[in-house]
Parts: structure tokens; sequence; C-alpha cells
């Protein structure tokens, strides 16, 4: 599966796990909601500050936002 894909999913995931909406999401890591939709539509994928914020914020691996561990 193709990396994009996994990390729009995980992050898709993540989020409705925490039950955070779109814009308090982009809100708490300093992004538009524009680009939280792109990124779990899978249309764009963060650069690496951002994964790395993602990851932290959320408590799990850059690895496994990319689909590189389950």
């Amino acid at each position: 599966m193709k990396t994009e894909k996994v990390f729009a999913e995980r992050l898709k995931d993540l989020r409705m796990e925490e039950k955070l909406s779109v814009e308090k999401l982009a809100k708490n890591i300093g992004v538009s909601k524009a680009a939280i939709s792109r990124w779990e539509n899978g249309l764009q994928i963060p650069n690496i500050v951002y994964l790395v914020m993602i990851a932290k914020y959320f408590n799990v691996t850059t690895d496994y936002l990319c689909g590189l561990e389950d």
C-alpha cells in the first residue's frame, strides 16, 4: 500500500478515535483545516516537521504513520 494512502487512513483514524474535529486538530498542530483535509484524503503528505508534530500529538511513531510498522 502506498505511504500516502496509509498515512491518510491512519491520520483520520487517530483523529476520529480522539473525537477531534478537523478544525481542532488543525489548530492544535498549527496548520489550516484544508491541510488536514488534503492529508486525510491522500492528496498531499505533510512535510517532515508536521509529520513529527502529528506523531508526537497522537503519541505514535512516524513509522506507524507512514505504514512502516503496525
